[in-house]
């Protein structure tokens, strides 16, 4: 098993950034592949980025050149800097882990960009 705690999400006015952090723990080995999703009110949940073990990435076509991500090994936590947030940012976002084809997540940290 695998347990991913979000934190970092909160109110920013549009233009501005955040930056979300998820942490791993429990049966940590062989994670293939940690990303992060989002969950706008009325919509599907969605891919934001994501990046594989060997820090392959990819993005969504909306959050190109604004949202990076990023993977520290060493304390097994996934980012999400987010910059030049826009309204349609404002969603719930997840963290995603899969191991052995296993998708883990997290219980979400809400992002709301409001002026």
């Amino acid at each position: 098993q695998v347990q991913l705690v979000e934190s970092g999400g909160g109110l920013v006015q549009p233009g501005g950034s955040l930056t979300l952090s998820c942490a791993a723990s429990g049966s940590i080995s062989m994670i293939n592949v940690m990303g992060w999703y989002r969950q706008a009110p009325g919509k599907q949940r969605e891919l934001v980025a994501r990046m594989t073990r060997g820090s392959s990435t990819n993005y969504a076509d909306s959050v190109k050149g604004r949202f990076t991500i990023s993977r520290d090994n060493v304390k097994n936590t996934v980012y999400l800097q987010m910059n030049s947030l826009k309204l349609e940012d404002t969603a719930v976002y997840y963290c995603n882990a899969v191991q052995y084809s296993t998708p883990y997540w997290g219980k979400g940290t809400l992002v709301t960009v409001s002026s």
